[in-house]
Order: C-alpha cells, then structure tokens, then sequence
C-alpha cells in the first residue's frame, strides 16, 4: 500500500506545484506560492489534506477531474491520468478522495483512509 498511496501523493503534489506555478506566472508581484499537507488522525482514519493557494478548479470542471484523459492542461502537458489513477487507487483501498476548491483562489485534496 505505501508505493499506492506514494502515487496518489505524488499526482496531487503535481498538480499542486504546477497550479501555484501557473498562477505565479500571472502575478508577479504580491502573491507567495504556498502547498500545505496536514495529517490528521480521525477515529479510525486517516486523513491526508493537501491545499494549494494556486489557480483553483473552476465549479464546471469539478464533476469531470477524475474522468480519464480529462485534463485542463495545455497539450503536451498533462495526460489526464493523475486524477484518474489517484482516485482508483484509493477507492480500491476502500478509501475517499474528496475536493474543495474555489476557482482563482485554492484547490483542497482530501485523503481519506480507513484503517484496522
């Protein structure tokens, strides 16, 4: 399961790190790139949330992230997949990947795993 999880982690930092990348390339000056993950403990699960202050997925594109090959990306920069993979990977450990986001202001990833 560490490799899984490492994967989904991986997709997510991605995403993060390219949206805070994107929006700093919009504006130069007065905004600081920030990616946070906290851990928490919750009962018996574990929660993963990792926020970005980036770019933010507009409402329209929240029903479609975990579609394959669904990418807001300039071709040649994303496959679409990361999302995709990231969620059957959690749902096949029994567990939730959730969103927030607010386009233009973050994008939050939850996380959620059950454990014994």
């Amino acid at each position: 399961m560490p490799q899984d999880i490492g994967r989904v982690l991986i997709n997510i930092y991605n995403n993060a790190f390219y949206s805070v990348s994107e929006k700093l390339k919009k504006h130069k000056t007065g905004y600081e790139p920030r990616v946070e993950v906290i851990t928490k403990g919750h009962g018996q699960k574990v929660l993963i949330q990792i926020r970005d202050n980036g770019l933010g997925i507009s409402s329209k594109f929240l029903d479609k992230i975990y579609q394959p090959f669904f990418t807001t990306k300039p071709t040649g920069e994303g496959t679409g997949l990361g999302l995709s993979l990231s969620y059957d990977i959690i749902k096949a450990h029994q567990g939730e990947l959730k969103v927030d986001s607010i386009e233009g202001e973050y994008a939050e990833f939850t996380v959620e795993l059950t454990y014994d």
